[in-house]
């Protein structure tokens, strides 16, 4: 059982809270039909990005049984049967679409169905063509935040949009370039044979994305709270206070990422390191009492 929960990594479910951003940001925790509806939508991507998972492993097994650190997961070990494997995504794509069709969201199915299909793709081709790797990454993102609102009736913010999209950008840089880390050593040809895109990318380049896309995340997140719009949805323009704690933040990544050769799995990183934890509590702080 503990290696097919592995296979799950629920860690990652973290990134699903894209799905519930409209929500908390719209002002929409009072409507229990849209919390509801969220939720829902929640659900359904933590068992689809859980398939993907799982179908990634699946295809990418030959070539993660010759990763030094790839090996261990638990279809590239054998600890999990090929069959078994296939059991699990067949039913975690089940779940993932019939959840929100039984509830008669069809939007949240039709956001769902679109996530599967994209990492569908980037499993057999994207993944492997350089730049559109990484958007495909923002496009899961986007695609879970798009879940959160439109699915479901809420209208996002542009900021809220602009800022997510740089987000997922630095982060999806962030991803490769972490694969280029200290961690690897001697070992990179071997994961340039796992990870093809690579050959396409260099450090110094990757260096030069993140900087630009950790910079405009700062800008849009920092335009976003002393916008006039944004005060009078909130019924305050104090927000500014949260750019800080930010900013402190995203710079804690870049040290990880740099430093200690983080930066391959986020949802880990944002669990395993102290001052990341610390800021989001904080900044979940800050928010909860300057927004009413």
């Amino acid at each position: 059982m503990m290696p097919a929960w592995t296979l799950l990594r629920p860690h990652q479910w973290l990134k699903n809270g894209f799905v519930l951003v409209g929500l908390l940001f719209g002002h929409y925790w009072n409507d229990p039909g849209l919390v509801m509806a969220v939720a829902i939508g929640f659900v359904a991507f933590c068992m689809a990005s859980s398939a993907v998972y799982v179908f990634n492993d699946y295809h990418d097994r030959e070539a993660d049984a010759r990763h030094p650190r790839k090996k261990m997961r638990p279809i590239a070990s054998g600890s999990v049967s090929l069959r078994s494997a296939r059991m699990l995504v067949a039913a975690l794509v089940a779940g993932a679409l019939s959840l929100p069709a039984w509830f008669g969201l069809w939007g949240v199915m039709a956001a769902v169905a679109a996530y599967l299909a994209l990492n569908i793709a980037y499993t057999f081709k994207l993944k492997h063509v350089v730049l559109v790797d990484v958007f495909c990454i923002v496009a899961g993102f986007m695609i879970r935040l798009v879940c959160g609102t439109y699915a479901v009736g809420i209208t996002p913010s542009r900021w809220m949009l602009l800022c997510s999209f740089m987000l997922t950008l630095f982060l999806g840089f962030a991803k490769r370039r972490a694969e280029f880390g200290p961690a690897l050593s001697g070992e990179a040809a071997g994961h340039g044979a796992t990870r093809q895109v690579l050959r396409h990318y260099s450090p110094q380049m990757l260096d030069v994305l993140m900087a630009v896309t950790v910079s405009m995340t700062l800008v849009t997140y920092g335009l976003y709270t002393v916008d006039a719009t944004t005060a009078a949805m909130h019924g305050t323009d104090n927000l500014i206070i949260t750019l800080p704690i930010v900013t402190f933040g995203l710079f804690r990544y870049l040290y990880l990422i740099y430093r200690e050769g983080a930066g391959e799995d986020t949802g880990r990183d944002l669990l395993s390191d102290a001052p990341i934890r610390l800021a989001v509590i904080a900044w979940a702080l800050a928010v909860f009492l300057l927004v009413r």
